[in-house]
């Protein structure tokens, strides 16, 4: 009896331990993905915009094939990329970090600059509109919004590695892991609401039974473009604010902290006696100064993006 009970109490002592670790997994999965959140929100802001002008029949399955590829790409591809990197070559992260926060800010400030009135809309590569029949645009838009799901997903698990403490290579594949399937679940669920749900408001504007259904459904048929500008709003800030972040933060661990450590010390000058909203404050301060530091660099990025980045880029995806 003795010894199944001191059985009984490893095989608790197992289970608690490895109850430990999942948690261990998800809090830092939890932690790391909300660094990736910018990323996460242009990707969800810009996938809608490749479902436009097809049948509400195609949307879901479209929305379904980038998913899957989005999730393949991270798991196969760059998750063991990530993890080699940390293992052999982890002086490489900074560098490549601050590439995808570059492209973050060349992004953002694009969209402002276009908001502005300066440069061209986006269509094809040549500023066009790609034709032919229904099949073979989807094939095209479906490869664009992958490849473009691609460059985002790198900078996601990129970010997502960077902000995990040291630790035991199969606790940071494990943590990689769930944060590529629950960033994508979320990206993917949140895309697939939003362009489903002008057709399920129309639905409901025809078919309820209650005059309250009914305006509930025109009510979210109106609002749906506005939601789609808040959308892209909200991303584009999100860009320039982790785009700029990113990049300081960079320059910090690499040897050039001025300007990380300078908003720092704004940030905290701003917040003292605020009493209980000092940490909220602080943050506040902080995302914006790299906001409007990721916009100024951004802006500066325009002419070598536009001049040699895009164009290469364009022929590899088409633009939505």
């Amino acid at each position: 009896m003795s010894g199944l009970m001191a059985l009984l109490d490893d095989v608790a002592a197992l289970a608690k331990m490895a109850a430990a670790s999942v948690d261990d997994v998800a809090g830092q999965a939890a932690k790391a993905g909300s660094k990736a959140a910018g990323a996460a929100i242009d990707d969800a802001a810009v996938t809608p915009k490749y479902m436009q002008g097809f049948s509400p029949a195609r949307e879901l399955p479209m929305v379904w094939r980038i998913a899957r590829a989005s999730l393949i790409n991270k798991l196969v591809f760059l998750l063991p990329a990530g993890l080699a990197l940390s293992a052999f070559a982890p002086w490489l992260i900074p560098p490549i970090l601050m590439l995808g926060g570059g492209y973050l800010c060349f992004e953002g400030a694009e969209k402002v600059a276009h908001f502005l009135g300066f440069g061209k809309g986006h269509g094809g590569p040549d500023g066009s509109h790609i034709e032919g029949d229904a099949a073979h645009l989807e094939e095209q838009k479906v490869a664009g919004a992958i490849k473009t799901d691609f460059i985002l997903s790198a900078e996601i698990m990129t970010i997502a590695l960077a902000a995990l403490p040291e630790s035991a290579l199969w606790m940071e594949a494990a943590t990689l892991a769930m944060v590529a399937m629950g960033i994508t679940a979320l990206v993917y669920g949140a895309v697939a609401l939003i362009v489903k749900a002008d057709d399920v408001g129309l639905y409901m504007a025809e078919n309820g039974r209650l005059g309250l259904t009914r305006a509930l459904g025109r009510g979210i048929v109106h609002a749906m473009p506005k939601f789609m500008n808040l959308l892209m709003i909200v991303g584009t800030a999100a860009m320039l604010w982790v785009g700029g972040s990113i990049i300081l933060h960079a320059l910090d661990q690499m040897g050039f902290p001025a300007v990380y450590d300078w908003i720092h010390h704004v940030a905290v000058a701003v917040a003292q006696g605020m009493g209980p909203w000092q940490g909220a404050v602080k943050w506040a301060v902080t995302a914006g100064l790299d906001g409007v530091f990721g916009l100024v660099l951004g802006l500066a990025l325009i002419p070598v993006g536009l001049k040699i980045i895009k164009p290469v880029w364009t022929r590899l995806a088409p633009a939505p």
